[in-house]
């Protein structure tokens, strides 16, 4: 995987960042979801790197990206997309594009939101903003979704669960979330499950969540309040086998949040980049290079 690709690690504000770096170009930050790694991409950053300088970090708190306390501050999208923008500045880019599955899309929106003129282009692959997720949030939701509330629980409940097996805990995730499991590459699955047998990583996750349901849901709420807008051309990817339209379109929801907005869907389930890689880099490929 990754092949041609630079592996680094750099450190910015601390915290030390695992990443890959490969191809020429204009440059394009991917951002993985959880619960994995930056191997997510590992089908998708190749393609992208034949046009573009591709940068593909482990989210600190996961894989091999590391934080000396993963504390429900430290894992708000807030600090975590500084962190973004300090990274991709230690390696010359002050404007670039991003793509951002799962987590990594609210990591990116929230940098769209607080570092204007900083993205040329934004991806949210298979998601909706945070505060519209949790507002929607019903008993049906609750079911589909149960992870968003068990894992926002106060330590060390979800901690103490999830770490009894967390590799076990990823691959059910997965197995309930792909609609092709077999598109996804065994090895990388058994990366994600090994990552979270480390204790650190299931803590960072767990804070991630709260965050979700705390800080996050706030900042969302200031800037909805606050007629802040995303300043970039978006383009929404998703899953028709995972994200639901349920009380209105998704293009309506993000219209809300930016001018310029986009989608295409795709007849797969939540891993968009490893179940549907050739559809999912081609509207990448497209929708960065300005077509």
């Amino acid at each position: 995987m990754f092949e041609g690709f630079d592996t680094r690690r750099i450190s910015v504000d601390g915290v030390d960042l695992h990443l890959r770096v490969g191809g020429e170009g204009p440059p394009v930050l991917l951002l993985h979801g959880f619960p994995q790694t930056h191997l997510a991409w590992h089908r998708v950053a190749p393609v992208l790197a034949e046009r573009f300088t591709v940068v593909v970090p482990d989210l600190p708190g996961y894989g091999a990206s590391r934080l000396a306390t993963p504390t429900t501050e430290a894992m708000a999208k807030r600090p975590v997309a500084r962190l973004m923008v300090g990274l991709m500045a230690a390696l010359g880019h002050d404007r670039f594009g991003l793509a951002g599955h799962d987590r990594g899309g609210r990591i990116g929106y929230r940098l769209a939101l607080d570092h204007p003129g900083r993205l040329t282009r934004f991806a949210p692959v298979d998601i909706l903003p945070t505060v519209v997720m949790w507002e929607a949030m019903n008993w049906q939701a609750a079911l589909n979704s149960y992870h968003w509330l068990l894992l926002a629980q106060p330590a060390p409940l979800p901690e103490t669960l999830v770490g009894a097996d967390g590799p076990g805990y990823v691959r059910h995730l997965i197995d309930r979330w792909a609609a092709h499991r077999d598109r996804l590459d065994p090895a990388a699955v058994e990366a994600y499950a090994k990552a979270f047998a480390d204790p650190a990583v299931v803590a960072a996750a767990c804070a991630d969540y709260r965050a979700g349901a705390t800080l996050d849901v706030e900042h969302d709420r200031a800037d909805r309040e606050a007629g802040r807008r995303i300043d970039c051309p978006v383009l929404l990817v998703w899953a028709r086998r995972y994200l639901k339209e349920r009380t209105r379109p998704h293009l309506d929801v993000w219209r809300e949040w930016a001018e310029d907005v986009r989608e295409v869907s795709l007849d797969c389930g939540h891993f968009i980049a490893e179940e549907a890689a050739e559809d999912c880099a081609g509207a990448l490929t497209s929708f960065f290079s300005g077509e």
